[in-house]
């Protein structure tokens, strides 16, 4: 692992069960309901056909097949609710262990005064390459040289006068050249703090100490925090 120091620039969750779910219940009372005044509208409308043209026994099938049709997939729907809100929970429940541990990310992370983990990407035909360390703002910290193949650089997060800079926001990008000109530009993958998971729209976030919101899925590594 190479060090860049201040050379100057070269979830526990609860779900709960079909029977206890009031849109669940609502929606079976409602289906019960409507099938009811299905058969009494069926029954009516025999009663007052007219004698000498008389509905044909195939169209009353085909109704009864039409709202049985109908309510089953009603019924499904409240099924596949049911088991998606409990896969959910489970989930949920097994990312909470992630909280505090360290995620490899491809965005912003948090520098409170310890070294940063840094795994650089380079373009293929890359003769060249620097690292670019951004502020919160945008704004271009530090730039330092680097050799294409280094897979993992530590951002001691000094100065040139080896002072440690402000505790706050920080991203890392990687600059490719070829024959001194810039051929690609990428956000490096860095360890970042796992500080939340929660559920958004239906869906499973985790918050990073940078401040970003990623899906579980963009976590690409886990380890313990680094001391």
């Amino acid at each position: 692992m190479t060090e860049v120091t201040s050379t100057p620039p070269l979830y526990s969750s609860k779900t709960t069960t079909a029977a206890s779910d009031p849109v669940v219940t609502e929606t079976k009372q409602a289906v019960s309901s409507d099938f009811d005044t299905f058969l009494k509208m069926l029954t009516v409308q025999l009663q007052n056909q007219d004698p000498l043209n008389p509905v044909d026994s195939t169209d009353y099938a085909t109704q009864l097949a039409t709202f049985s049709s109908v309510e089953q997939q009603v019924l499904t729907n409240d099924l596949l609710r049911e088991v998606s809100a409990t896969l959910s929970g489970n989930a949920l429940q097994e990312l909470s262990g992630w909280i505090g541990m360290e995620g490899l990310v491809r965005g912003p992370t948090l520098f409170s005064g310890t070294p940063i983990t840094v795994r650089p990407d380079y373009a293929e035909e890359a003769d060249d390459a620097a690292l670019v360390v951004r502020d919160s703002s945008g704004n271009v910290v530090q730039r330092f040289s680097l050799s294409p193949g280094q897979e993992e650089v530590l951002w001691a997060g000094t100065d040139e006068t080896g002072a440690t800079l402000p505790i706050g926001i920080y991203r890392f990008e990687v600059e490719s050249y070829k024959d001194e000109a810039v051929i690609d530009t990428k956000i490096a993958q860095v360890y970042s703090q796992i500080q939340e998971v929660r559920k958004k729209d239906d869906l499973l976030q985790l918050r990073m100490s940078g401040g970003s919101e990623l899906d579980p899925g963009q976590i690409e590594g886990l380890r313990v925090p680094q001391s």
